[in-house]
């Protein structure tokens, strides 16, 4: 990815006007999420996020806001193109379906019985149908959930706005972990929890329990929107759980404070949510910590052996 030149200047937002257009940002995407919903796909968070630099730096001249497209759209083409290859990821090469594997394995971790089924059945209900009423930790497990959809690429704006220089290594990596995921989408098409015990591979009964958290908000049905555009059988390894060990370790490596190991719990949480929901087995998240790590030694063993780019005359926007 080349990186373009930064416009020259200094900052020129002070707070008193930084504050209130972040204020309204926050309302405005509020707002969006009632009226159009959760933006889930890379168009809607495309210009959410460059909406944000905007706010970040309002009094800035426009030629200066013209960077964010400028430096972004080849990460925002390869991430369109990702999204619809791994909606189709199943018919791209015609491979079949796996099913029992995850089972078997997840009954060995599970001592007997899948960590999906003794989870949904202390946190939920026994049995759990779906319908109980969400407790206080569905709505943070739910949030974590949903994280992923910004976190990765809400780090990138936070970098780019900071140092283009500590951008443009994150965004190879996360877009390194998301191709090579979708690599083995397409060479071994796997089916989650949900989908095997609604078609009978699983005998106990597992809802897909996803938007629980966010029912009193209107928002539980969010999953549904990304059914659309998903792939049900890309489910091994877990990109969910992947993405938020890849930013936990890159993270852990950068940063310099004890606290820094703290961002592990976030991996954790996602975990958690991933088998409770039964969105995921616990043998496809080991297989999406495995891959971050990878990614982790993989890109930082190919930056050591290339100069680093020239990241342009200037820091990114709002940096002196």
């Amino acid at each position: 990815m080349r990186v373009t030149a930064q416009v020259d200047r200094v900052r020129t937002t002070p707070w008193s006007w930084r504050g209130p257009a972040l204020a309204a940002y926050a309302l405005a995407f509020a707002v969006g999420v009632v009226l159009i919903g959760m933006p889930t796909d890379p168009f809607q968070l495309f210009g959410w996020l460059w909406l944000a630099t905007i706010a970040y730096d309002v009094r800035a001249p426009w030629r200066a806001h013209l960077a964010f497209p400028r430096d972004w759209w080849p990460a925002f083409a390869l991430l369109v193109l990702y999204l619809y290859s791994r909606g189709l990821s199943d018919e791209i090469v015609s491979m079949p379906v796996h099913w029992t594997m995850p089972i078997r394995l997840d009954e060995w971790l599970g001592g007997g019985r899948l960590p999906t089924a003794r989870l949904q059945n202390a946190l939920c209900a026994s049995p759990c149908t779906g319908d109980t009423p969400p407790r206080w930790y569905d709505e943070i497990l739910t949030t974590v959930y949903y994280s992923h959809f910004v976190a990765g690429l809400g780090l990138a704006v936070v970098l780019w706005l900071r140092s283009r220089a500590s951008w443009l290594p994150w965004m190879r990596r996360y877009l390194v972990i998301n191709f090579s995921a979708l690599v083995v989408y397409v060479v071994y098409p796997m089916a989650p929890p949900w989908l095997a015990s609604k078609e009978g591979f699983v005998a106990e009964r597992l809802p897909r329990l996803t938007g629980r958290g966010w029912d009193d908000l209107g928002l539980g049905s969010f999953h549904v929107a990304l059914a659309k555009v998903g792939n049900p059988v890309a489910a091994m390894p877990s990109l969910h759980g992947g993405l938020a060990m890849l930013i936990a370790l890159y993270g852990v490596v950068r940063l310099r404070r004890a606290w820094r190991w703290l961002l592990l719990l976030y991996p954790l949480l996602m975990a958690v949510a991933l088998v409770y929901y039964a969105e995921h087995y616990v043998i496809d998240i080991f297989a999406g910590w495995a891959l971050a790590a990878a990614v982790m030694i993989g890109c930082h063993s190919w930056e050591r052996r290339r100069p680093a780019p020239d990241p342009g005359p200037g820091p990114g926007p709002g940096a002196a």
